[in-house]
C-alpha cells in the first residue's frame, strides 16, 4: 500500500506541472497530504501486524509445550516400562508363579493401592474394584505382607479408603495387614505419603496400565524400589483419554 501511495504522489505531481499548477501550491499541498497518508497507512500496518507477531509467536510457544509434554510422557513410559511385572488382562486373572517370583524379588513392605471413585453407598467402581482384586491376589501369594490402601477421604461424605477397607476385610484379608491412608488426593501424595508417613522403601503399585507408568516413575524419584502390576481387567468409561493423558 505505500508502494501505491508513492505511484499516486507522483502521478498527481505529473498531473501538476503538465497543467501548471506546480507554482500555485498545488503540488505541496499534495505532496504534504500524501505524506500524511504514508505515515496513517504506515501506522495501520504496524498496528495490524501486532496481533500477528503476537499469535504467531503464541503458536511457536504452544507448539514447543506440546513436543516437550510428548517427549516427557516418552521418556515415563519406556523408563519405566519394565517395572511392570505382572499383567491382570481378564476378570479372572491371576498372577503366574513367574510374576509372583519377580515381584517377590525386591522383598517390597506392601502393596500400594491407589485409590479411584466410590459410588454414593461406598461400592467401589469398577476401575477400582479390579485393582482391588489385584492387590488382594498378589497379598494372597505372598508377595508382600501389608496392603497400604491410599485415597480420597477429603470429605464426610465421601471415603474412598473405608469402601477399600471394606472390600479387602470381606474378600479375607487380615484387619492386621491393612494400613490407610486417607490422605491420597493424588499419585503424587500416595507415593509421598508411602515414602514419608509410612516409611516404605520397597512396594509394588497396583492400578491401570496408563497411571502405572507415572506412578512408578513417582516412585523413582521419590528413591522407593518399586514394581508395577496392572490391573486391567476390563474397558473402563473414559479409558481412552486416560491413555492419552497416562
Amino acid at each position: 500500500m505505500i508502494r501505491k501511495s508513492g505511484f499516486l504522489q507522483q502521478k498527481l505531481q505529473d498531473f501538476c506541472y503538465q497543467n501548471k499548477y506546480a507554482g500555485s501550491g498545488c503540488l505541496y499541498k499534495i505532496q504534504k497530504s500524501m505524506q500524511e497518508l504514508e505515515k496513517l497507512l504506515k501506522k495501520k500496518d504496524k498496528k495490524r501486524s501486532m496481533p500477528v507477531r503476537m499469535l504467531s509467536a503464541l503458536i511457536k510457544i504452544a507448539a514447543a509445550a506440546v513436543v516437550i509434554v510428548i517427549g516427557l510422557n516418552f521418556y515415563v513410559i519406556k523408563s519405566t516400562e519394565s517395572q511392570i511385572n505382572a499383567n491382570y488382562e481378564m476378570p479372572e486373572d491371576t498372577a503366574t508363579q513367574e510374576e509372583v517370583e519377580k515381584l517377590s524379588s525386591i522383598s517390597p513392605d506392601c502393596i500400594l493401592v491407589l485409590g479411584a471413585s466410590v459410588t454414593s453407598d461406598g461400592v467401589p467402581s469398577p476401575i477400582l474394584q479390579d485393582r482391588l482384586d489385584t492387590a488382594i491376589d498378589l497379598y494372597n501369594k505372598g508377595v508382600a505382607p501389608k496392603l497400604l490402601l491410599s485415597g480420597d477421604n477429603g470429605q464426610m461424605v465421601y471415603n474412598e479408603v473405608k469402601a477399600m477397607q471394606n472390600y479387602a476385610l470381606e474378600a479375607g484379608v487380615d484387619e492386621n495387614d491393612i494400613y490407610l491412608d486417607h490422605a491420597g488426593f493424588s499419585t503424587y501424595e500416595s507415593i509421598y505419603r508411602a515414602k514419608y508417613i509410612f516409611k516404605v522403601d520397597s512396594m509394588i503399585v497396583v492400578t491401570q496400565t496408563y497411571h502405572l507408568y507415572r506412578s512408578l516413575y513417582g516412585c523413582r524419584r521419590m528413591g522407593i524400589t518399586a514394581m508395577g502390576a496392572a490391573a486391567d481387567q476390563c474397558t473402563y468409561a473414559g479409558q481412552e483419554r486416560r491413555r492419552l493423558r497416562r
